[in-house]
């Protein structure tokens, strides 16, 4: 066995999985990766199971160092730099580090959350079936908190596979797409038309419980309490104050303010990995056109071991590829033919 020690690591880190299933009628709320693509996409490229728990790396960087043997991980998720023993490495493919190597992911860049998958994946004794953390109910192991430097997983020890890369579909972009409802009832026209027609953005406030969204006040039009009911991730509770809240992983599993729409299953990790501060807009669709991307979006998970490729590994000159004339003609960073400098005689 190996270990993979925390060097050093931002707020909002922790192991996720797929997420405890089976409780919430006793209220016991689900968790888990809040891109559950990126999470499944990371696990495969190190032949894990897609639910498997990772390390899931919130906006700030973080670094990892390998000790008593080589270990092999993968990056998906948020893009950001990433390096190994000062050699940058891509994201979405698996790296090999050495015993005594470190990893080093710097802030994400236009997301939030980057997942680190292990290879045999992170050992731990499950809480109602799952490892993922949920710092506020004190679940989760090996460690039921956010990471932290001096934290250590015990993980199997490099195979000696090829690393791979895997291609992933190209981001879906435009509106965050909704089922209206369960309660758009208990708002007029007028209100629900200002909450698809405006413009909104995450507030700096939110956490793995609810994204805060700052824009225009909706007006309820009986008040702002309603019997609680379930709630599910993606539901968009309106509270007194009229700013919306948008349920994720950590939610409670009930709720008394009434819920104008849902975010639908497929956009609920691209919610996720939207920076605070970053404009968006919602789009009403139908259950049935929910229903569909959700089927898509199952199959893509399905699909991602068929997306694996070999990673051609290229050892990059970065000193000759500055001084190279790259100005005139197209060149690919990753092979060397198309910009190597040959030294004169």
């Amino acid at each position: 066995m190996s270990r993979l020690v925390v060097a050093s690591i931002g707020p909002a880190s922790s192991v996720q999985d797929g997420g405890r299933h089976g409780a919430q009628r006793y209220g016991l709320t689900v968790s888990g990766a809040m891109d559950r693509l990126a999470l499944a996409a990371a696990n495969t490229l190190v032949g894990n199971d897609p639910s498997a728990a990772a390390v899931e790396i919130g906006p700030f960087g973080a670094t990892f160092t390998a000790r008593d043997g080589a270990v092999r991980v993968a990056i998906a998720g948020a893009p950001r730099n990433v390096d190994v023993a000062g050699k940058p490495v891509a994201l979405d493919t698996s790296v090999t580090l050495k015993d005594g190597e470190t990893l080093t992911l710097g802030f994400a860049r236009g997301g939030a959350f980057t997942y680190l998958a292990i290879e045999g994946a992170i050992k731990g004794e499950p809480v109602f079936g799952s490892l993922a953390v949920n710092a506020r109910a004190g679940l989760g192991s090996p460690y039921p908190r956010p990471l932290q430097a001096g934290d250590e997983f015990t993980v199997d020890a490099a195979s000696g596979a090829p690393e791979l890369r895997i291609e992933l579909p190209k981001p879906v972009s435009g509106p965050i797409r909704v089922v209206m409802g369960p309660q758009d009832d208990e708002f007029d026209d007028a209100n629900k038309a200002l909450f698809l027609s405006s413009e909104w953005k995450i507030s700096a406030t939110s956490d793995r419980m609810g994204y805060r969204l700052e824009g225009p006040a909706i007006q309820h039009l009986h008040g702002h309490n309603i019997v609680s009911d379930g709630t599910v991730n993606g539901s968009i509770q309106v509270p007194g104050n009229g700013a919306p809240i948008v349920l994720m992983m950590d939610r409670g599993t009930s709720g008394g303010y009434p819920k104008i729409a849902t975010v639908i299953t497929a956009d609920v990790g691209r919610l996720a990995q939207t920076s605070a501060g970053t404009a968006f807009r919602f789009k009403a669709v139908t259950m049935a056109e929910a229903q569909d991307e959700a089927r898509k979006f199952a199959q893509l998970i399905k699909s991602l071991p068929d997306r694996l490729r070999s990673s051609d590994t290229v050892e990059l000159n970065i000193e000759v590829l500055s001084d190279a004339n790259v100005a005139g003609h197209a060149v690919n960073a990753m092979d060397a033919g198309t910009w190597q400098v040959t030294a004169e005689p």
